[in-house]
């Protein structure tokens, strides 16, 4: 652990990523995270929570990563996810029709519930991606591009891409900051990859400025989610403060 002051954090957003089970997801965020390698064989998914720092152009970001797969079955906890989330990546597979119909339904609920929080029904714009994994098996492609089309709209934000051969990966990661309103340098081809300890070096008060021109990000390597209590701060803000004196009642003449 190093002991020096960070200089202050620009940027701190959080990407909810949603979808059924086997479409990807984990192998989508694995690129996004610096990893190049893709594991053929399915395993379900067991870290949800994953956070990138980064320093670009003398700026600090942070970006949280909620894999909300866990909770496909508790709605209570699901909602919760998507009220803390900034942006959110719907993944399916072009393979499975069931996969696409999930994200429709989840795209949706995401809709309600945001729109519940802001007392607003205008919340069509929100920053949501929908992810078409899995291009790679075109062959047995279950969800057409027409239809997807057709189910949600022209005016969607939508990427058929390959997390196995990294078709169109890039192309939708650019899109993740754009709407996130983060720095084109958060895509993984164009910044330098460090250590956490690197980068908490360069992080310090008296960093050098010359190794702070190039864009660089660290994955935290013991990221973890925030307690559900600090979740729910995230969501409502922080409480009123008690008044120490009465408030006077209004007279009506």
């Amino acid at each position: 652990m190093i002991n020096q002051t960070l200089s202050p954090l620009r940027y701190l957003l959080r990407i909810v990523v949603l979808g059924a089970p086997r479409v990807g997801k984990t192998a989508i965020i694995r690129r996004f995270l610096g990893d190049d390698g893709f594991e053929e064989q399915y395993e379900p998914t067991t870290e949800d929570f994953h956070s990138k720092l980064y320093h670009i152009r003398g700026e600090r970001y942070q970006l949280d990563i909620l894999d909300a797969s866990k909770e496909r079955d508790f709605p209570a906890k699901r909602r919760l996810s998507i009220l803390t989330g900034d942006i959110f990546l719907l993944v399916f597979s072009v393979t499975d029709r069931e996969s696409f119909t999930e994200i429709c339904s989840l795209r949706e609920e995401i809709f309600t519930a945001k729109s519940k929080l802001t007392k607003s029904k205008e919340n069509r714009q929100l920053p949501i991606i929908i992810c078409g994994n899995k291009t790679d098996l075109n062959t047995s492609r279950g969800v057409q591009h027409s239809d997807i089309c057709q189910s949600l709209g022209e005016d969607s934000v939508l990427f058929e891409v390959s997390a196995k051969d990294c078709t169109n990966l890039e192309e939708m990661f650019e899109a993740l900051a754009v709407l996130g309103g983060l720095p084109t340098e958060t895509r993984p081809s164009l910044h330098r990859d460090i250590s956490i300890h690197t980068y908490q070096t360069l992080s310090s008060r008296k960093r050098n400025k010359r190794a702070m021109h190039e864009p660089c990000g660290a994955v935290h390597p013991l990221a973890r989610r925030p307690s559900f209590s600090s979740d729910l701060r995230r969501v409502m803000g922080p409480s009123t403060p008690k008044r120490s004196t009465p408030i006077e009642r209004c007279q009506i003449q």
